[in-house]
């Protein structure tokens, strides 16, 4: 088997290239993979990979993740004996959890309640807390027209509901804290630099304000959802 080569190192060279490579920014899909690599205690070496153009859309960092988007991986033990490169989030963290074993359910079935949270979150949760949070926060915030927003402030707010009605009875979304919570906390988290928790009545869900809580007190998550740092 011939082995990839990933010429991104040349715009990031790597200090530990034994180590699983992170090439990401502390956005909420950023650190959803630090936290997860913080959770399974997989040894990594972490890159700054800024939103701006002159790094997501260098010819370096699109041979590694052609979207343009973080977070992106190098796993230089893939587990066909070459490095394997992958980007989106949803499939590193299915990646991550396969590789350690951990946080991605002990059966199938579990495996399967896991996975069905962690892709409500990619194909919804984080699409419209992005878009709420682009109508209120960024360049949004000043087109005239109410629609875009009101479109996904009640789109969040129901999806907020769904997961508050979820959490009903549970500590984490998939019954054993897993992947699905590193994906789907971050996000929430989010809503508090969005500026938005009071429009979507965040404090008045049941079940979704302690959830979070519960997530940004563990260890692993307090250190990786600073990693890589916000500023070099």
């Amino acid at each position: 088997m011939t082995k990839p080569t990933f010429t991104i190192s040349n715009k990031w060279p790597s200090q530990h290239p034994e180590r699983l490579q992170l090439y990401s920014y502390p956005t909420p899909n950023g650190v959803k993979v630090s936290i997860a690599l913080e959770e399974m205690g997989i040894p990594y070496e972490a890159h700054r990979v800024t939103l701006s153009d002159a790094d997501v859309r260098s010819p370096e960092f699109l041979s590694l993740s052609p979207n343009n988007k973080i977070p992106a991986i190098i796993d230089p033990n893939g587990p066909d004996g070459a490095p394997v490169g992958l980007f989106e989030s949803g499939a590193i963290l299915i990646y991550l959890g396969e590789k350690s074993g951990q946080f991605i359910g002990n059966t199938a079935s579990d495996k399967a309640q896991v996975i069905k949270w962690l892709m409500w979150q990619m194909g919804g949760l984080g699409p419209m807390f992005g878009q709420l949070g682009y109508f209120s926060k960024f360049a949004g915030k000043e087109i005239e027209d109410p629609r875009p927003r009101e479109r996904y402030l009640a789109e969040s707010k129901r999806l907020l509901a769904v997961l508050d009605g979820a959490l009903d009875g549970r500590d984490w979304i998939a019954g054993d804290y897993s992947i699905a919570d590193m994906s789907i906390a971050p996000w929430l988290n989010a809503l508090e630099f969005y500026g938005t928790k009071d429009m979507l009545e965040f404090n008045a869900l049941k079940n979704v304000p302690s959830y979070l809580d519960r997530f940004l007190a563990r260890p692993a998550v307090q250190k990786g959802k600073n990693i890589p740092p916000r500023e070099a």
